[in-house]
């Protein structure tokens, strides 16, 4: 064998020999299983933290879609009781005004009926005079 060689296979010894001993207490595994098993563990982990992490956005975002429909509801029965209101007192007002335009039209009655009955006694009392003063 050449020195090359030779200096390859004792450094791939060396390093077999110090580095790449099984763990002690896992005889079956080496250092390079432990890695990638710290890897996977790793990302594993990440993997568990994204989807516990996306329930939790889920979770609330469904609990703001709730609340907007809940505040959406809160709306509309606000509105439809507000309408109802305004729907009624437009009624109360209109029997109001019917009521006010009634007494006002019997005023009107009234007044005309004394307008009339006032001229009537004038007229009666001019024909008097006019009697009286022919005699």
């Amino acid at each position: 064998m050449n020195k090359t060689a030779i200096s390859a296979l004792m450094f791939a010894v060396a390093i077999a020999a110090t580095g790449c001993k099984k763990a002690d207490n896992d005889p079956s595994t080496g250092p390079a299983q432990e890695a990638g098993k710290a890897i996977d563990n790793t990302a594993a982990n990440a993997a568990q933290e994204t989807r516990e992490a996306t329930a939790a956005a889920g979770a609330a975002a469904e609990r703001a879609g709730d609340r907007i429909e809940n505040a959406t509801d809160r709306a509309a029965a606000n509105v439809d009781a507000a309408t109802d209101r305004a729907a009624a007192n437009m009624k109360e007002a209109g029997a109001e005004i019917r009521q006010e335009s009634r007494e006002a039209a019997q005023d009107v009655k009234e007044g005309a009926a004394n307008a009339t009955n006032s001229a009537g006694k004038a007229v009666e009392r001019a024909g008097e005079k006019m009697q009286d003063a022919s005699k």
